[in-house]
């Protein structure tokens, strides 16, 4: 077949049969491969409020997450999840917004998985040069590369070994926990002082971030022969990881010295005096198994990458074929029908960043992702409406069970959670969140004015207002969007001003991207805040009467269902 006839876009992916425990094993590489980073949390929250938020957030964060993933994947089963989702229920900008989030925050962290790759390397080998450096993340790099251009089943075959590794090691770790359990691991409950917001506030954070990742698996929909396995793996995928955190840590805390909670850190039991999962190890099995558990953090940082190359490489991929992003990001590879171009390009930036200082990218990541959090559960609600829990009941679809009263707790304790995290996580969080997430809109109007977006392939459903080149709606659109980053910037200002000097007694050296800019940051929020607040109410109003969205109609489900189990085919 010639290039000129070669199936691009989502028609020209290739379908892999991939079983539920393939789907299983992907998820827990996507969301944990692991513990690591739940070391943090025992110094800054304490050993009994870990152990709670650890229990707790599977109930009010994990699992609403994962069934609204499950219950869209379910009826839209297609490459791009929630980019596709959020476009069926809200339209071309708010699907773009979405899209971007989630593949920008993918290109901006998957660096860190290569460098922290880099720095457990350079533990079992003292003095490694800066070549050597280097080599490890260029071939970390080439070797997943190689992996994800063979397709979505080699993908999941290795994640499925690697997965099997990590749980055994973290499997060992509780039972010789347990076995040796010598006290109290709920004692402190929180440290010192500490009140419960204080407690919340040292651990909620990192909380969010090991149960997050749950709806990166349905990027890959669009290449599983059987999409509906994705539902069921979510199912399981979740209670195992919260298992895999909760059981190790406990079962740390029990077995080691009263008081050592203290000294837990990501690199405790390779280094110093800091203690941490591998220490449980060492302390009971013998020194040689603190290497063992070093190649299991360098296994768990792989499995990692792994996924996210990916999920991630298919962000742009599906946004591409939309017209939302350059065609070159559209192309399939011919005799493996991956979207190789994504892969590579992903490749290639995770090298670059990974060589960065990544305080300022991850302030900017952790605000994509926590926006991701809120559009998904409105989507689900949209959805609702837009075809009815009946009609999805007769195909025998996966539905959030418990009628309207269990949607609002599905979707709400998500939102809720992901406004909390992202006041609390400080002012340099908010700040350069909300700078970051601006660029959604931005990227929107170029890419909108190069490639045309759903004009293109259906002008008479995507209408384009003649004066300002974009869809009709989307003024309104702008307007909402700038109300919602207004009213987080000017309302939320006051909250951190109070948090983190008035009630936090901070000065301005204790943070930890502007330093002795806080007190300007402080006024740049609120007059930002204030200003982009004006301008949307302006837009928004303007817009109702020049601009007014289409209205929506009511959905039939085998059309859309048949919309995205046969793609429409693209030659390029």
């Amino acid at each position: 077949m010639s290039q000129q006839q070669q199936v691009q876009g989502v028609a020209g992916l290739k379908k892999h049969d991939i079983k539920v425990a393939g789907i299983v094993f992907m998820l827990y590489c996507l969301v944990a491969a692991g513990a690591f980073g739940i070391e943090e949390m025992i110094p800054e929250a304490g050993p009994g409020m870990t152990i709670l938020l650890l229990a707790v957030f599977p109930i009010i964060w994990a699992y609403p997450i994962s069934s609204l993933v499950a219950e869209c994947g379910s009826m839209m089963p297609s490459e791009g999840g929630v980019y596709v989702w959020v476009k069926e229920a809200f339209g071309e900008f708010w699907g773009f917004q979405a899209g971007w989030w989630a593949t920008v925050s993918t290109y901006i962290t998957n660096g860190v998985y290569v460098a922290l790759v880099s720095g457990y390397v350079s533990q079992m080998i003292p003095g490694m040069t800066v070549a050597g450096d280097q080599a490890i993340k260029i071939g970390m790099i080439l070797i997943f590369t190689v992996i994800n251009l063979l397709g979505l089943k080699e993908v999941g075959n290795v994640s499925t070994i690697l997965s099997i590794l990590i749980l055994a090691a973290f499997t060992l770790v509780a039972v010789v926990g347990f076995c040796n359990w010598n006290s109290n691991p709920m004692e402190p409950f929180m440290p010192e002082g500490y009140n419960l917001l204080d407690g919340v506030g040292g651990g909620i954070c990192i909380c969010v971030w090991m149960y997050c990742g749950y709806e990166c698996i349905s990027n890959m929909a669009g290449e599983v022969k059987k999409p509906q396995v994705i539902p069921k793996g979510l199912m399981i995928a979740m209670p195992l990881i919260a298992l895999t955190y909760v059981l190790p840590t406990l079962g740390g805390l029990a077995t080691l010295p009263a008081g050592s909670w203290e000294n837990w850190s990501t690199d405790g039991g390779f280094t110093g005096g800091s203690v941490g999962y591998a220490t449980i190890l060492t302390q009971n099995l013998g020194a040689a198994w603190g290497y063992i558990f070093l190649v299991i953090a360098i296994v768990s940082q792989c499995a990692i990458f792994n996924t996210y190359l990916a999920s991630g490489s298919r962000g742009f991929f599906v946004l591409a074929d939309d017209n939302l992003c350059p065609k070159v990001m559209v192309k399939v590879s011919k005799n493996r029908g991956v979207p190789h171009i994504g892969i590579i390009s992903l490749a290639i930036v995770t090298y670059i960043l990974c060589q960065a200082d990544f305080t300022t990218l991850v302030s900017m990541e952790v605000v994509f992702m926590l926006a991701l959090y809120i559009v998904l559960p409105l989507a689900v609600i949209k959805m609702r409406n837009v075809v009815p829990v009946k009609v999805r009941k007769k195909r025998n679809l996966f539905v959030i069970p418990g009628g309207k009263f269990a949607l609002i707790y599905y979707a709400g304790f998500p939102i809720t959670i992901a406004i909390i995290a992202l006041l609390i996580n400080g002012t340099d969080y908010l700040a350069m969140g909300l700078i970051a997430i601006c660029t959604g809109p931005i990227a929107y109007y170029i890419f909108k004015r190069l490639y045309g977006g759903f004009v293109v392939n259906d002008p008479e459903n995507n209408p384009v207002n003649p004066k300002t080149k974009m869809a009709i709606g989307d003024t309104v659109r702008l307007g909402v969007f700038m109300i919602c980053a207004g009213a987080m910037a000017f309302l939320g200002q006051f909250w951190l001003k109070w948090y983190e000097i008035d009630y936090g007694e901070w000065g301005p050296g204790d943070y930890d991207v502007f330093c002795n800019s806080i007190p300007i940051v402080m006024q740049v929020l609120k007059w930002v805040g204030l200003a982009v607040l004006i301008v949307g109410i302006i837009l928004y109003f303007t817009g109702k009467k020049k601009d007014a969205p289409l209205p929506r109609k009511e959905v039939d489900l085998d059309a859309l269902m048949d919309k995205y189990l046969n793609e429409e085919k693209h030659d390029l």
